[in-house]
């Protein structure tokens, strides 16, 4: 399993358009045989603030996932919403172990 963390600070006033555009891509993304997670969570005391928890079965998956229309869609879109690049963190995955993911 490969996890992958993804920070993005969006510009305040397009707080709502990039959950919008976000969501439509997170459901997308949990129709790909290769994910086993898609998770976007919001920042309490920062609203402009999110982190992606992505959780790929493999590499290949997650590269396959950026491969995708909606991803496409997803990253044109959100641009020039963006207050700064967005910045990811790879991690392997110890607990639970791959069984207990969902598989589909």
């Amino acid at each position: 399993m490969l996890v992958v963390h993804i920070h993005v600070q969006v510009k305040p006033e397009c707080v709502e358009a990039f959950k919008s555009a976000t969501l439509a891509n997170a459901r997308a993304s949990l129709q790909e045989p290769g994910v086993a997670r898609f998770d976007v969570v919001q920042q309490q005391d920062d609203p402009a603030q999110f982190v992606f928890v992505e959780v790929y079965r493999d590499a290949a998956a997650a590269a396959a996932h950026k491969e995708t229309a909606h991803y496409a869609v997803w990253r044109d879109a959100v641009a020039p919403m963006m207050a700064g690049p967005r910045r990811s963190v790879k991690f392997d995955n110890v607990f639970p172990e791959d069984a207990r993911w969902p598989t589909r």
